[in-house]
């Protein structure tokens, strides 16, 4: 037994010195202070960022198919009245959004950007109907308005002004004369048209479209399809000169995450003042790239969102050639790489590591500079004995 203890005792890598043999100095008592305070300093910097949680990054190829895209926004026209305004979108696979009002609020503005209501969603349906004139009924004996020459065989009855424009949109025919048409007159389009001018709008909500490549508007005027081209109708407005200036307080695709910056969000554009437009009315462009995102949390939730970046650009308005037409755009493009985020912590052995790496290198460090200041003040001090003695 006593022969096992003695060679484990010959294996001591830390042999001991007796304390007889030390030599304590005054460089050696400071040179321990300020590397325990070292220590201690990265210690602490160590554990916080040991009890941080970190985003891990990574790239993998987007391999999602048949998914929506939810663009969700909130932007303010100050010169651009809510009756004025329409919000289409269109993608490269030919499918259309046209004049779209599902779940998109608009509240009027006076000039002064102060509200004039509380901001209402568009309702779906005739609303009007008791006001039209009911020498026409159909085979149930309720009000049939007439869609003006537009009816087909699954809309035979207009019975508000928007029903007529949307029966002429679907025959491609421009909507030209709004009073003259009698569920118009009734609504007051064109008296709401005029009562609005010099307002502006604020207009949010959300719009889900298909994941391919295409854009969506904001722009004056009913829109329609005439042939292969998109129309808006800018018959009822004598001043084609239109004030965009708009201010984009959010522009998202899809659900936010931690930490997601969203260029567009509080851009704000004036067009009187603007060095691109020099007070011309015209199209406002923005040209983004969508990346889509992955977020993963601690918990293992995960958020399938968006993020994007984008380079803007201002074409004046040509509307007498039918070119240009004004409005704001934001032409929108896949990427087809997929960012990853990851949050997670720090495993406790990396933490473990770190501390000890911390202590062994303080510690290594110091002997060596208290190893040089000693032998190098008892060499001067040894050569000051010399000349002494000369």
């Amino acid at each position: 037994m006593d022969g096992v203890l003695n060679k484990l005792k010959n294996l001591d890598a830390y042999p001991k010195v007796n304390e007889d043999f030390f030599t304590r100095t005054f460089s050696g008592g400071v040179i321990t202070v300020v590397s325990s305070l070292v220590m201690l300093c990265l210690f602490f910097s160590e554990l916080s960022l040991w009890l941080r949680m970190n985003t891990i990054s990574e790239l993998s190829v987007d391999s999602s198919r048949g998914e929506m895209l939810d663009i969700n926004f909130d932007i303010t026209f100050h010169k651009l009245p809510c009756a004025w305004t329409s919000l289409d979108a269109m993608d490269i696979s030919g499918e259309m959004h046209l004049d779209v009002d599902h779940d998109v609020y608009k509240k009027r503005l006076q000039a002064d950007g102060t509200p004039i209501d509380e901001g209402t969603k568009h309702s779906i349906g005739p609303e009007n109907i008791d006001l039209m004139s009911k020498d026409k009924v159909d085979e149930n004996g309720t009000a049939c308005g007439s869609c003006y020459g537009a009816q087909t065989a699954t809309q035979q009855c207009c019975n508000t002004c928007d029903e007529v424009r949307s029966a002429y949109r679907k025959k491609g025919w421009a909507f030209t004369d709004p009073q003259g048409i009698e569920q118009c007159a009734q609504e007051g389009f064109s008296k709401a048209l005029q009562e609005q001018a010099g307002e502006g709008c604020h207009m949010w909500g959300a719009i889900s479209i298909n994941k391919v490549a295409g854009n969506v508007h904001f722009a004056p005027g009913k829109s329609f399809q005439q042939g292969n081209m998109h129309v808006h109708d800018l018959v009822p407005f004598p001043d084609k000169n239109f004030d965009l200036s708009h201010t984009i307080t959010k522009l998202t695709f899809g659900t936010g995450y931690p930490g997601q910056q969203n260029p567009l969000d509080g851009v704000f554009i004036n067009q009187t003042t603007s060095s691109a437009s020099q007070a011309a009315t015209g199209m406002w462009q923005y040209f983004l790239k969508v990346v889509p995102t992955m977020y993963s949390d601690v918990r293992n939730k995960t958020i399938h969102s968006n993020q994007y970046s984008v380079t803007e650009h201002f074409k004046r308005a040509e509307i007498q050639q039918g070119q240009n037409m004004p409005g704001v755009f934001f032409f929108y493009d896949l990427s087809p790489i997929k960012v990853q985020y990851r949050e997670e912590y720090k495993s406790f052995t990396h933490f473990l590591t770190s501390v000890c790496a911390i202590v062994g290198g303080v510690f290594t460090v110091s002997g060596l500079i208290d190893s040089f200041i000693y032998h190098g003040q008892k060499a001067i001090k040894k050569k000051v004995d010399l000349g002494k003695q000369i």
